[in-house]
């Protein structure tokens, strides 16, 4: 068996250099202020507990996932582990106990006493980069921390599944699993208001998207002779790792008949004159919120006619949809008025085989041929955010004070129907904002694009020119 196992590149390690490695270094202990997320996740945490009082509840971040033999992917902690915590290293657990106090057990940096931090590759600082100290992760999180070795796992607990394996196998769920489910749907539900901090984050991370926008307008010449949906895919990710952390999601650069497909993340195609380009990006801030935005762009700089009629019959269901958001509105109501506009503007368009009001009929919605998907969804942490709520907190809930929503109606025309006039096919459209609903109605997130028709090439030229 010996024979098939190759062993490690690196060269062995002796004894007289792991003492050697051991000494000379400079104490390089920080002392952090605690970070503006802190109070926050403060108050939090305090919600949890009394959502879960005198139980334990486990929440882990999750640990890393191997992309190539021995080089991970980038570590994204999970969404409700930093809501909760604030941190975003890989391997911790947030536990609360019944008390009501909570302990944040990590896995820190790598001491100078042991070989790990010149040995390990996946944790070793000479090779991974250095992690908080706990004392220093203490004073920015403000939470208790202990080392993930000192986690004690005995006892009954509702777990956060599906995050970390490791967790899952060493704490047994009880019965039939319901109670960890109740937990990961609480979860879900307390992020569904933000509070302030969160809608500031949300609103520069929509800033922020606006000049990713700009930037894809203005590389639109370079694309057309040759780098095509490629190089604008990563003209944008230059702004969102520049401004931020990442992309919240794989960005959809989908230029003619590629906006037809809802997600579109090839990206492979050319950047053509007189075809439209529909961009559906998202920067993710370094406190992992995200906004997640969509316009259209003649890539030419001007509509043709036809396209301008539809990019409005789009921009009115849109505004259609945002008519109605209110604090107290029924959930589903901004999407049935966007999709009203679109019904009749179909009929317009002389698409639909029957009036739109037949079409609307709850038993027919046969206008969903060309406007399938929903008109928008929560937004956070997660481009789709809170989505293991339960349907009575969430889709057939209420919009309430803090809720962050994308609205996004969309009218796609696929290459290849042959129900369609031939000059529709092939053309796709969706304006999506963000918004936080407040108490007179919404604020605009995303305020800083264009919306109609018309002012989308006058913002196009002034940028190239």
């Amino acid at each position: 068996m010996s024979d098939f196992v190759t062993g490690s590149h690196d060269w062995p390690v002796t004894e007289a250099l792991t003492e050697f490695m051991k000494i000379g270094w400079a104490d390089s202990e920080l002392s952090p202020s605690p970070s503006e997320q802190a109070p926050w996740a403060e108050a939090r945490r305090k919600r949890l507990a009394a959502a879960f009082p005198g139980e334990r509840v486990i929440v882990p971040a999750g640990r890393m996932i191997a992309r190539s033999n021995d080089q991970d992917y980038r570590f994204r902690a999970h969404s409700a582990y930093v809501w909760l915590t604030g941190d975003q290293t890989s391997d911790g657990v947030y536990v609360l106990e019944p008390s009501g106090e909570g302990t944040l057990y990590l896995r820190p940096r790598s001491n100078r006493s042991d070989g790990e931090f010149f040995t390990d590759r996946r944790y070793g600082e000479l090779w991974a980069g250095r992690r908080p100290t706990l004392r220093e992760s203490s004073a920015t999180l403000g939470v208790e921390t202990r080392h993930i070795d000192e986690l004690a796992l005995s006892g009954p607990a509702r777990v956060l599944r599906g995050v970390d394996a490791t967790i899952d196998h060493l704490v047994p769920a009880i019965g039939d699993g319901t109670r960890d489910l109740e937990l990961a749907a609480v979860l879900a539900e307390l992020r569904l208001v933000k509070d302030e901090w969160e809608i500031a984050e949300l609103r520069r991370a929509c800033e922020s998207t606006a000049r990713g926008f700009e930037d894809v307008v203005r590389a639109l010449e370079f694309a057309k002779s040759g780098g095509g949906e490629r190089y604008l895919e990563g003209t944008f990710w230059r702004r969102a790792r520049t401004e931020g952390n990442d992309v919240g999601y794989h960005s959809i650069v989908a230029a003619g008949s590629h906006a037809t497909t809802l997600h579109w993340i090839e990206n492979n195609g050319p950047i053509l004159d007189g075809d439209l380009l529909l961009l559906d990006a998202g920067v993710e801030l370094r406190s992992l919120y995200t906004a997640d935005v969509t316009r259209v762009f003649p890539i030419s700089g001007r509509f043709t006619p036809l396209q301008r009629d539809v990019y409005e019959l789009s921009r009115r269901a849109n505004d259609a949809a945002l008519g109605e958001l209110r604090p107290g509105a029924d959930y589903r109501d901004f999407h049935r008025a966007a999709m009203r506009v679109m019904a009749h503007g179909l009929e317009d368009l002389g698409v639909l085989p029957v009036s739109a009001e037949q079409a609307l009929d709850p038993e027919s919605t046969i206008y969903r041929r060309w406007t399938l998907c929903g008109s928008g969804h929560m937004l956070g942490l997660d481009v789709h955010d809170c989505a293991r709520s339960r349907a009575s907190k969430y889709l057939d809930g209420k919009l309430e004070v803090g809720h962050v929503l994308t609205v996004e109606p969309g009218i796609y025309f696929q290459p290849d129907d042959l129900l369609i006039p031939a000059e529709l096919r092939g053309m796709g459209f969706r304006i999506e904002e963000d918004l936080a609903i407040t108490a007179d109605g919404y604020e605009m997130l995303s305020d800083q694009l264009p919306r109609t028709a018309s002012d989308v090439e006058a913002w196009m030229a002034n940028l190239v020119r």
